[in-house]
């Protein structure tokens, strides 16, 4: 049975009048804004200006799903957020934000991290899902969920300088497992806390998501169904690929096998205890250090090589004094540099890369190798906090 459209008010008439005067919303569209439901995973850099245009916009109820808190790196780009908001939940500061341009929006919130568990009950009241996640699990687990519900997929997703956005799983479309039937392997795609984002490079995507969203609540327009939109944002270019559903799709073809909600993260390739990268190692098997037994082994006066894999740009912010820095990509044509007989440290930012390394090192005959546990951040929460973080 059809949803029935709520009315508006006078002060709604007067705050959408924008919108009422172009014939392709209307009276009519503006209703069904207002009896829209939309369900934002992630209240960071896509969430942030795609819930503020459509709260704006006067979309009548938004879920938010994030269970992180605001942090100063996050202001660069998640603009819902302020810098009095540091150190609050992501969902408290977001929903006071929204109210704030809209409070005819009402606004649930959902602290948890999306999983197999709880996700199609989150996506079963709202007409669309707009992902703004940032990892290979949670997006295959979204486009499952909302094939599996019939819900349609607002998605976008950011990297450095490129931004990609889509409508996946709409009625007929293909959805994201038509483009990546499978992940990439672990470690292979940096995440943006290991390769940056340019700090408006979320808003155009996240408004790109937010427009799609508002086209498929009203019916308005051509949505992007069956189109990738790519956008470089160095050489401001767009450039659109055309998809075409797969009727071999394991989720969405004629003889779909996956019926049901899977672990992604083993479907991703990445152990559940894993760290930065599933080639990070378990604390306690002698094969990485901590920052403060790395600092009491360098006070000690202890012979060792400590190696920086990160980017010479991540070098300039920070570093553990002494380090010798061979990024990771250089490290498979620059090892013989080091000493093979030498005890060496592997740090980066976290403890992804440096892990990676450690391998590899390991691999080519490097016997005394241990990987520095959450990196050159560890090391300035536990030991230096003198030192910026990013």
């Amino acid at each position: 049975m059809a949803r029935e459209l709520p009315q508006l008010n006078n002060d709604e008439i007067t705050r959408y009048s924008r919108h009422l005067i172009m014939p392709e919303v209307g009276l009519d569209g503006q209703r069904r804004l207002k009896a829209g439901k939309v369900l934002c995973i992630g209240a960071g850099g896509l969430g942030s200006p795609a819930a503020m245009y459509l709260a704006a916009a006067g979309v009548g109820t938004l879920g938010l799903v994030d269970f992180d808190v605001v942090d100063f790196s996050n202001l660069q780009r998640q603009i819902i957020h302020g810098t009095p908001d540091v150190g609050r939940s992501k969902l408290a500061s977001a929903k006071d934000r929204i109210l704030a341009i809209n409070p005819n929006v009402h606004v649930e919130t959902y602290e948890v991290a999306l999983s197999s568990e709880n996700a199609l009950r989150l996506f079963e009241p709202y007409d669309v899902i707009l992902d703004g996640t940032d990892n290979f699990p949670t997006r295959y687990l979204t486009n499952d969920a909302c094939v599996l519900t019939g819900k349609p997929n607002a998605y976008g997703s950011i990297f450095r300088f490129e931004g990609q956005a889509s409508v996946f799983a709409a009625k007929d479309g293909p959805c994201y497992r038509c483009l990546y039937p499978e992940p990439p392997p672990p470690g292979l795609v940096p995440s943006c806390a290991e390769g940056g984002v340019l700090g408006v490079l979320p808003g155009v995507i996240g408004v790109i998501q937010a427009t799609e969203a508002i086209k498929l609540l009203t019916g308005i327009g051509e949505p992007l169904i069956g189109r990738f939109l790519i956008y470089d944002a160095l050489r401001m270019r767009f450039r659109e690929l055309k998809l075409k559903k797969d009727p071999e799709c394991p989720v969405c073809g004629t003889h779909p096998t996956v019926t049901r909600l899977i672990d992604y993260e083993q479907f991703c390739g990445i152990r559940p205890a894993a760290s930065e990268s599933s080639a990070a190692q378990a604390h306690g098997n002698g094969l990485e250090i901590t920052s403060v037994a790395l600092k009491q082994r360098l006070d000690r006066g202890d012979t060792l090589t400590l190696v920086d894999v990160r980017e010479p740009n991540e070098y300039q912010i920070n570093r553990i004094p002494g380090t010798v820095l061979i990024p990771l990509g250089e490290v498979p044509r620059r090892y013989a540099e080091l000493d093979k007989d030498a005890e060496i440290i592997v740090s980066c930012k976290m403890g992804g890369r440096s892990a990676k390394a450690a391998d590899f090192l390991r691999s080519v005959g490097f016997t005394r190798v241990l990987n520095h546990k959450g990196g050159i951040l560890d090391w300035i929460d536990t030991v230096d906090p003198s030192q910026p973080k990013y």
